[in-house]
């Protein structure tokens, strides 16, 4: 046993593990060489190479974005490092970013405290009895919990941890359940609050109160798209159905849903008659989902408290340590110009709206498939921004845009956060559950053609509420 773990421990590295580890060391070599050699090397390739290269040795994002910086900052250019160090504050150093931590917690009330089934009683009340009817009521419950929630992960977990054991139990495949919830969970970052558009926002100066009502439309589009789908599917391989609940039955349970429905209504009308902007509504939010998880529906004991805040504090932590390296890597590109540089070469090749928009959402969906959504957004955004804005192209659309496809990215892998949430939760490998998403990705796909190419879909709500 000893004699073949250690043959095992010094087994030679095969040549592929060889160039699979040389591969990031000759990405920053090379363009090194080259400027050393006297050579023009754009500083764009330079950059991305030092990014592509670490993230290749398994680095985590936030710390790649920053040692790209300083390597780049003290190798080859003059810039002080005194103005990093300024930058790593001011970077941060804004008040849209306290809906950040304030949304996560609102969320994570809201998990804890029995909100997310007392909407999927409402919604299983209302079309549990069509075919497919509880997996239709995953999808419903997950655009309502949507509404008030800003976390596409916490969907995932507050219905689908009630959904899919319930699914199973009366006889529904598991793999057909974890797909549906999977993709439907996604609809966390496009309705009303979303962490990933507070980002984008901060990222571009756009209006956050727009960004939020532009999805709420796309969002009831995409639950119906999402629910056509299930409804096919169900009605094809004669799933379950539930009986048919009463009007009093139904009235039940939209009473017991309300309080979690008003935070909605909290959100939109606190922000259009201007009693709060668009951050305090998150701490609004948060506040009132404190109170209806604890003091409403009882299901949140005050000694639940301190770990919930912990949980917040943690993800908290996370995102703003991404933003704030996110702020230092945006900082060297407009220092070195590429943004600019890489509108005027759109313009100058007439890709047009139609070819930007594509191109767009091609890098888009290849960054899906490294990193996860709020680094996509703060290294992306400021790089395509000026290019769409010298295109005309409303900022409200371009986040809606970005925000369809970050969806698409936390469905698939390698790095679909909502796959490996469901996963979890329905013990279900990775390759089989990238399998069961398919006809719902691929739903998602027609969508993201949808928004792309019809902008008034996104911003007709925001300018009738006078937001743009």
């Amino acid at each position: 046993m000893s004699t073949g773990m250690s043959t095992a421990a010094v087994r030679p590295p095969t040549p592929l593990s060889r160039a699979l580890q040389a591969f990031p060391i000759l990405m920053v070599a090379v363009p090194f060489v080259l400027l050393i050699a006297g050579l023009a090397v754009p500083s764009w390739v330079v950059i991305f190479c030092l990014l592509i290269a670490l993230m290749l040795t398994g680095t985590p994002i936030s710390i790649a974005l920053g040692l790209t910086v300083l390597t780049f900052v003290l190798a080859l250019t003059h810039v002080p490092i005194e103005s990093v160090a300024l930058k790593l504050f001011t970077g941060i150093e804004r008040f849209e970013i306290m809906a950040v931590p304030f949304f996560i917690l609102a969320g994570n009330f809201l998990t804890y405290g029995g909100v997310a089934r007392k909407m999927i009683n409402f919604a299983m009340s209302m079309i549990g009895h069509w075919h497919g009817g509880l997996a239709l009521a995953g999808i419903l419950a997950c655009a309502m919990f949507a509404l008030v929630c800003g976390s596409s992960v916490a969907t995932v977990v507050a219905i689908g941890s009630v959904v899919l054991p319930a699914m199973v139990e009366r006889g529904y495949p598991m793999r057909f359940g974890a797909g549906v919830i999977t993709v439907a969970g996604s609809l966390g970052i496009l309705m009303l609050p979303s962490i990933p558009k507070v980002i984008y926002a901060i990222a571009t100066n756009t209006s956050i109160g727009a960004l939020f009502v532009a999805g709420v439309i796309p969002g009831v589009i995409l639950t119906v798209m999402l629910c056509a789908v299930t409804w096919y599917i169900a009605r094809k391989r004669d799933y379950p159905r539930a009986q048919k609940a009463s009007w009093g039955q139904r009235w039940r349970a939209f009473r017991e849903s309300i309080w979690g429905l008003l935070m909605v209504v909290i959100i939109i009308g606190g922000i259009y008659s201007g009693i709060f902007t668009a951050t305090e509504a998150a701490a609004v939010a948060a506040l009132y989902a404190f109170f209806i998880s604890v003091f409403v529906y009882k299901a949140m004991p005050l000694r639940d408290l301190p770990k919930v805040l912990l949980q917040s504090a943690n993800m908290s932590a996370m995102l703003l340590y991404i933003i704030t390296n996110a702020a230092l890597f945006s900082f060297i590109l407009t220092n070195e110009n590429i943004p600019h540089a890489l509108a005027d070469w759109i313009l100058a090749h007439q890709f047009g709206v139609v070819g930007f928009l594509l191109l767009a959402n091609l890098l888009l969906l290849f960054a899906g498939n490294f990193m996860e959504p709020s680094s996509i957004i703060l290294i992306m955004a400021p790089i395509l921004f000026p290019a769409a804005m010298a295109l005309g192209i409303n900022p409200v659309h371009l986040g809606i845009l970005i925000d369809v496809n970050m969806e698409v990215g936390l469905c698939h892998p390698p790095v679909g956060l909502n796959l490996y949430v469901a996963s979890g939760i329905s013990k279900l490998g990775i390759t089989e559950l990238t399998k069961a998403v398919l006809p719902w990705l691929f739903t998602m796909i027609v969508f993201l053609v949808i928004v792309t190419y019809w902008p008034e879909l996104t911003l007709w709500l925001p300018r009738k509420m006078g937001m743009l």
